[in-house]
């Protein structure tokens, strides 16, 4: 049998000089070494995160296609679904949903497969299902359908398996198209503004998903809150992420966004921050965000961007997130 003690592990490694050709944090020793020697490490399941907040205008949109796009530069395969109607994460990957032939509307009336319906982007790693005005529809043509809480998880069941991470944009209610997200999902995403009023109704959601999970997912949980709009000129700001820490805990990242002009722009281009403007601070606290997510926090004070270490990112006139 071969083993290798694992204190001993790095020293054996750079002594051949085998991990100089990956980057650093990208792949876990045990990994590396099972290519190595010609082993196939085991599969990790997809991660299925459903962004949701009933509350329009928070960032979910925002939120789904930045963290997507910044995790597919991390070299992860990376699926955005577009569960809302309003059609917006599809405009902000570049794609009129108007010049669609079919969305993810007919794949939930299983009029069209999965596979039939993604699409690839400029982006390496990242494909969508891309959301079209049909999808207002399918809440009423849903109401008789059989099993219509998994419509979703059943369509998915063909390329899953294609991706590392699957981002569900829900829409900014808790009907019938956001229940087969939490059906699907196995986290939950909440991003929350830093402003007034932040935190109302997120108790309905947080009781809707502890419905969902003893109903239909067992599997399903809250995992991360994601602090969005922060603006460091104003208390207000710190004063909503305090009370949303000590609410949540661990489960707020410690990465926070701010209010920046550019991740306005860059969604009017079509395009996720990283591409439209790589070197802004949104693009960094995204990046940030993204390896937080996929990796947990890092130590203090390694490349993050507190919430109270923002002072002086731009900051332009009020404006509206999706």
């Amino acid at each position: 049998m071969f083993h290798v003690e694992h204190s001993d592990c790095n020293g054996w490694a750079g002594k051949f000089d085998v991990l100089g050709s990956f980057p650093r944090g990208s792949l876990s020793f045990s990994t590396i070494l099972a290519m190595i020697l010609g082993m196939s490490p085991e599969p990790r399941p997809t991660r299925i995160i459903a962004v949701a907040n009933q509350k329009g205008g928070v960032g979910k949109t925002t939120t789904t296609i930045n963290l997507g796009s910044s995790m597919a530069e991390e070299g992860h395969r990376i699926l955005i679904i577009d569960l809302d109607p309003q059609a917006n994460a599809t405009t902000g990957i570049g794609v009129n949903s108007r010049d669609l032939e079919h969305s993810i509307y007919h794949v939930i009336l299983e009029q069209a497969t999965a596979s039939a319906v993604r699409r690839s982007t400029d982006i390496p790693n990242l494909d969508f299902l891309p959301s079209s005005q049909a999808l207002v529809g399918a809440e009423i043509e849903l109401v008789a359908a059989f099993s219509r809480e998994h419509r979703l998880k059943r369509a998915l069941a063909e390329i899953v398996d294609d991706y590392d991470i699957v981002l569900i944009d829900c829409p900014p209610a808790l009907g019938l198209l956001t229940v087969n997200a939490l059906v699907v999902a196995s986290e939950v995403l909440v991003p929350i503004q830093c402003e007034y009023y932040a935190l109302e109704g997120l108790g309905q959601l947080v009781e809707n998903v502890d419905r969902v999970k003893a109903h239909l997912n067992p599997d399903l949980e809250v995992s991360t809150i994601a602090l969005v709009m922060y603006d460091a000129r104003t208390k207000l700001s710190e004063q909503v992420a305090g009370e949303v820490r000590a609410f949540f805990g661990s489960k707020v990242c410690r990465q926070v966004i701010p209010r920046s002009v550019g991740l306005s722009e860059a969604s009017s281009y079509g395009q996720p921050i990283n591409v439209y403007d790589p070197r802004s601070r949104g693009a960094v606290a995204y990046r940030e965000l993204a390896r937080e997510v996929l990796h947990g926090p890092a130590p203090s004070g390694e490349n993050m961007l507190m919430d109270d270490e923002i002072n002086g990112l731009e900051s332009g006139p009020e404006e509206v997130w999706t």
